[in-house]
Formats: structure tokens, sequence, C-alpha cells
């Protein structure tokens, strides 16, 4: 099993390249079993779980072509296999995304649950409703949700709670369904406009994605097209961290500003210069951060997946942070690690309370999910002495080539297998 070895104290100077975003690239990919014509996307980043739902529509019968670093073309002209195995889904939970496109483009679709989550439960019974709700018979039978419907019809639906994959799964449906979708309560995500958009370029109607209303007007099929996933947010955030983390100047390329206000402010708040253009971010960090308060809520407020990065900036910066999480009830498993290494985090319940201290102790760490694997990285690069990250698995699941990127801008890091 992989590790990374960081020596820590080296400050960080130059650019990175972000890669197309994860949590765009693997709806899009589900979507091209919408059609039998070929989907071609652009910009789709290499990473453990893009390899997975490359596996899964193949199992499927769908014909992905990829150039193994950046393109993909999806045609799914002879799918012959409608369901998606247990082997596969326990992974990654965004296999539950095939389940809409399967049925409204097939009638029917056997989907296993995802199982369990390290950060905590992430139900799928939105989707469930929505489906009902448009006229899909759903059972659950060992493990497996089995759904059929003749035709999906347009329906009103109101999500109980905000739901990205539930509202990308719908979304999805709802453009093969006859008549009107409107879904409410909706995940604003920059994610599930970059669908949107997709999903136009295909010929399907979609009105109000970025807002909690989302109309959808159904057609009877949809066309081949191409689409560029747009970049990763919180690849951005995690990098633009690492910068403020270590007093360092950093320029990040390929990216957007618009959809990264409330890790920007926060980040201008702990005492980072920030300048944007078009496609890019500079932070420049001349002093030790200051603690900030954070509270994770759905977009457009602060990100759940920038949380345990924010903690580490905590846990060196001037002054004591409280960082509430909202959205999952066990994302703090990256804490217990953090004090190994001499931070001062006490946490209750979905509060951690970082009192900052005056450096960070090189030891040997272990991540627990993918986006505490990229604390404990900003962790290393910052502690003295030789910091061990194990089970790095997660970190090739969100983050492409991520020690070869920070290598790049002066890090002493390397991949010991």
């Amino acid at each position: 099993m992989d590790k990374l070895k960081i020596t820590g104290g080296t400050p960080l100077n130059g650019e990175i390249v972000i890669s197309g975003a994860k949590n765009a690239a693997l709806p899009i990919l589900c979507a091209g079993l919408l059609t039998a014509d070929t989907l071609r996307l652009t910009n789709v980043p290499q990473l453990r779980d893009v390899l997975t739902t490359q596996k899964l529509l193949q199992q499927m019968g769908v014909r992905v072509m990829t150039d193994n670093v950046h393109e993909f073309e999806i045609t799914a002209n002879q799918v012959d296999n409608l369901v998606a195995s247990y082997e596969l889904v326990k992974t990654m939970r965004a296999s539950i995304l095939v389940l809409g496109p399967m049925l409204a483009r097939f009638g029917e679709a056997t989907v296993s649950l995802p199982g369990g989550c390290a950060i905590g439960s992430r139900p799928v019974d939105q989707h469930i409703k929505g489906l009902e709700a448009m006229g899909a018979e759903i059972k659950i039978e060992h493990g497996y949700i089995k759904a059929r419907a003749s035709r999906l019809k347009g329906a009103r639906i109101v999500t109980d709670m905000v739901t990205v994959t539930g509202t990308e799964n719908l979304m999805m449906a709802a453009a093969l369904a006859e008549g009107v979708t409107t879904i409410e309560n909706a995940a604003r995500e920059p994610e599930v406009v970059d669908l949107a958009e997709c999903l136009t370029a295909m010929g399907a109607k979609i009105y109000g994605a970025g807002s909690d209303t989302i109309t959808v007007e159904g057609v009877d099929r949809l066309h081949g097209g191409a689409h560029r996933v747009m970049p990763d947010r919180i690849e951005t955030g995690t990098f633009l961290v690492a910068a403020a983390a270590s007093r360092s100047h950093l320029v990040m390329r390929n990216t957007r500003a618009d959809i990264l206000d409330s890790v920007l402010d926060k980040l201008k708040e702990a005492g980072a210069h920030i300048e944007a253009g078009k496609d890019w971010i500079s932070l420049d960090m001349k002093r030790r951060p200051t603690a900030v308060n954070i509270r994770t809520l759905p977009y457009p407020a602060f990100p759940t997946d920038m949380q345990a990065q924010f903690m580490i900036l905590n846990t060196i910066a001037e002054g004591t942070g409280v960082i509430t999480e909202t959205i999952f009830e066990n994302r703090f498993m990256h804490a217990p690690e953090l004090s190994r290494m001499g931070a001062s985090i006490e946490t209750s319940g979905n509060t951690a309370i970082t009192r900052g201290v005056a450096k960070l102790s090189a030891a040997t760490v272990m991540a627990t999910d993918l986006r505490a694997s990229a604390s404990l990285v900003i962790a290393g690069l910052i502690a003295e002495g030789d910091t061990t990250v194990d089970r790095i698995y997660h970190l090739d699941r969100g983050y492409e080539h991520i020690e070869r990127k920070l290598s790049g801008v002066g890090a002493q890091i390397e991949r010991i297998s």
C-alpha cells in the first residue's frame, strides 16, 4: 500500500494547474447512458473514482474510449446489462448516479445500495422518493434497488434535504421523462450546473440550474455532444490552503474564483492576499495566519469538503477557531491524527475548537477519508521533520498527481510503495 513521505518546512512557490472536477466528471460520465450516440468529454481527471465509473459503465456494455490523459468518448448503443453490482458500488457511492439514466432510457435498473460511509450517512431515499413521484415502481431486495417504469412522467418533486447526487439523478431522469419535472429544494452546487450544461448540449431542456428550483422539460431522445468538465474547486481550495499554511506564494491556473467565494473570503480573513482573473487565482501569505470560524453548509456557503483543510490552517494560526460541521456527522476523524502532530483540538459532537500552536511536529499518520488525507498532507508540509501519510489510496480518489503537483512548486514529497 502506497504512502507519502513529506519533509516539512519548505516554502512553496510557483504555479499549479488545476484538474477537472471529480464531482462534476462522475455524473457527466453517467449521463452518457442517456443516449445511443457518442458523448465526448475533455478535462476529465485521472482519478481512482473515474476509473471505477469507467469499469461500471463497461460492465453494462458501454463502450468507453479514452486517451488515458483527460479525454473520454462514451457510447452506450449496446447496453446489455442493467445491473450495477455491489462489488463496484461499495467502493464509490457516486455509482448510484447510473440509476436515473438507466431507468429513464431503458425502463429498468438494478443498483446496489451503496452501504456505509466513513464520514457519515448519505441516504439515497431522496433519489427513490423523486423517481417514485415520476411513476417508477421501486423495491429494495437483498441490498439492491430494483426500479421499473414504462416511461417516467414529469412531476413536482420537493426534496426533504438538499442532496447533490439526488438532484443530479433526478435531473438526468427527468431529461427523458414525459412532460415537465420541477425539482424544488435542489442543490445549487456548480457541479450540478456543469451537468445541466452537458445535458443541454445533448439536447435536454433544463432551466434554473444553480438555483433551488430546477425545471426540466422532457424530450423523446437525447443526442451525442461534447463537453469540457469544469475545474475542481476543492482541489483549488486545498492548494490555496497549503500556500496559506506554509506562508507561501502560489498561483492556480485553469480554475475559477467565482465558484470559491466562501473559501476565498475565509482565506482573506486569515490574512492571505488574494488576486484573481478569469482562469487563475493567486495567493500570497507573508505572516502567521489568524484563526477563523467556519460553519459548513450547502453551496454557496462554506463547503464541507474544505473543512479538514481549514482545521490544519487553524492549528498553526494565531488565536482560537471554532469549526461547526453540519453536513456529515462523523467528519472529524482527522483531528486525533493532527493531535499526534502537536495540534490542540477539542471535539464535541459536530464542533471542533482549535487553539493555534507555534509549530507542528512530524509523525506517522493515517488517512481516514479523501479530504482528511489532503489535510494530513498539508500538515506534513508545515511540520518539522519527516511525516509519513499512510493509506493514501483515499487521495487517489480525488486528487490527480498530488505529489507531482506539490513537488513542482518546491515541496519535498515522494510516494513510497
